[in-house]
């Protein structure tokens, strides 16, 4: 006996047309707006010379984490610069900033609810495990019908997918909070809101700052792949180095992506130390 088969994906479909057809204004604004932003960030980095970049990033990594990664980060950068992926590299950059800006964004009101009410962690939990085992390439399929090929196609998926290590790991900090100190603030007659934002938040900061760690190495891994849609960058160098079997190509690309995502680690992990 045969069982009918599930129409899953006409469904999901469907719903894709019906939500493209029914918001088409909304995500028209969304991706005039994200754009906008891309071209002015994009622009303001591309204006400054490349010396001046490396000078104010190793000056920012050694106010940060001390000399040795300030040298590192100079002494990487040169080497991006000297493999003529400088462009490239500012363009994946900020690509990163965007999506962890908008994702950070999201992903911390939500998981300080989360944090503070039972029953939506027991419900968001299934959806995070959901998000986080999809495969990346599937963030792309409904990016194109939402915001068509191009840079904001790529910030909409790294978005989805960079965002559940955030909630994660904020709502993790706050419920780790010891209770020692929860019963202190409720006996000198602390308020939810002074809890939250004078014991809970700021105990729970190196974790939080751990998942944006997260984030950002996630949104760097996204971004690369997201050339499949068009984004530009140093996946776009990849991808273009796969396509006419290049390998040295695609290699200095790829070294250029892991000096990048090792500058934007130290800078993180110092931060949240």
């Amino acid at each position: 006996m045969e069982f009918p088969r599930i129409p899953l994906g006409q469904w999901i479909e469907g719903g894709l047309d019906f939500l493209t057809s029914e918001y088409s204004v909304v995500t028209r604004a969304i991706s005039r707006v994200t754009q906008t932003g891309i071209e002015a960030l994009n622009d303001s980095l591309m204006w400054l010379p490349e010396w001046v970049l490396m000078a104010l990033i190793a000056l920012l990594s050694w106010k940060v984490a001390g000399t040795r990664l300030a040298i590192g980060a100079a002494a990487g950068l040169a080497l991006i610069w000297n493999l003529e992926l400088w462009d490239p590299m500012i363009e994946s950059l900020t690509l990163v900033v965007i999506a962890t800006l908008v994702a950070v964004s999201i992903a911390l009101p939500v998981g300080i609810a989360a944090a503070l009410s039972e029953r939506l962690y027991r419900t968001l939990m299934p959806v995070l495990d959901f998000m986080q085992t999809m495969p990346a390439f599937v963030y792309l399929i409904p990016a194109i019908p939402f915001f068509g090929i191009g840079s904001v196609s790529a910030i909409f998926a790294t978005v989805i997918f960079s965002m559940p290590p955030a909630i994660r790991f904020t709502t993790l900090g706050i419920r780790q909070v010891p209770t020692e100190l929860i019963e202190a603030a409720d006996a000198f007659g602390s308020t939810r809101k002074q809890k939250l934002l004078k014991v809970q938040l700021p105990l729970s900061l190196p974790t939080v700052m751990a998942g944006i760690n997260q984030t950002i190495m996630l949104a760097l891994s996204m971004v690369v792949i997201a050339a499949m849609i068009g984004a530009d960058g140093l996946g776009n160098e990849v991808w273009r180095a796969i396509q006419r079997l290049r390998p040295g190509d695609g290699f200095e690309a790829g070294i250029a992506v892991v000096i990048l995502a090792m500058i934007l680690d130290r800078l993180t992990q110092a931060l949240r130390k």
